[in-house]
């Protein structure tokens, strides 16, 4: 198989020799640099050393956007949720987050202490990847999102090992680019798998709001204390 070169990242550590990691993805257009700031906002005191890794997307053209380049997990080529998603560009995003979940083993940091987390394209990619593992990870987190090829996903088999991960989905009920009902589907989809999904919404657009990061934060301390 051909290498995967590794992402640029930017990393925020909470303590010395941190023995868990969250894996964060950002949206559409935004970079790495979008989330740092969430840390201190999640963080609460008592819980272990962690190693906040925050990968900027590579630059593409993104179809929907007049074709306009800017950092994208993958193209969208449609509004319609069905056929928003570039099967290819998935596929490549989760390979790559896939090589910085193995660079977090290399150093010491296995896939069971290793959350993988979203926010909106962030999370499809989190879902899809997440969906695909063979090592079940701590966690997925998947804000303000949807489950890409939700069809075929729904049809390809899904390893006992993946179901082992706790999902925590959330969104906001007054989104306009994905719609809550989208996120619901994706919960009851999951749900219907095997997966342990926390399904959360809030009065908000498309965006991230306090009560969600408290819900958040109390899912995390569960299994951070486990």
């Amino acid at each position: 198989m051909e290498a995967i070169d590794l992402l640029e990242t930017i990393e925020e550590e909470t303590g010395p020799d941190p023995r868990w990691s969250v894996l964060w993805l950002h949206g559409l257009g935004a970079d790495g640099h979008d989330f740092v700031p969430l840390v201190p906002e999640l963080v609460r005191h008592g819980w272990p050393s962690i190693r906040f890794v925050f990968p900027h997307a590579p630059v593409r053209a993104v179809t929907i956007n007049a074709g306009m380049r800017m950092r994208a997990w993958y193209d969208i080529r449609d509004f319609d949720l069905a056929n928003r998603a570039d099967a290819d560009g998935v596929m490549v995003s989760s390979a790559q987050v896939g090589a910085l979940l193995d660079r977090e083993h290399a150093r010491g940091i296995p896939p069971e202490r290793t959350f993988l987390a979203g926010f909106s394209q962030g999370g499809a990619i989190t879902l899809a990847a997440g969906l695909k593992r063979t090592h079940p990870l701590a966690g997925l987190i998947a804000l303000s999102t949807y489950l890409p090829m939700s069809e075929q996903m729904a049809r390809e088999s899904v390893t006992d090992a993946a179901k082992r991960q706790p999902v925590f989905l959330a969104h906001g009920d007054a989104d306009p680019v994905i719609p809550v009902q989208a996120g619901h589907a994706t919960a009851s989809l999951l749900t219907g798998q095997g997966f342990d999904v926390t399904w959360r919404t809030y009065a908000m657009p498309h965006a991230v709001c306090p009560e969600e990061i408290r819900d958040l934060g109390d899912w995390l301390e569960r299994r951070l204390a486990g």
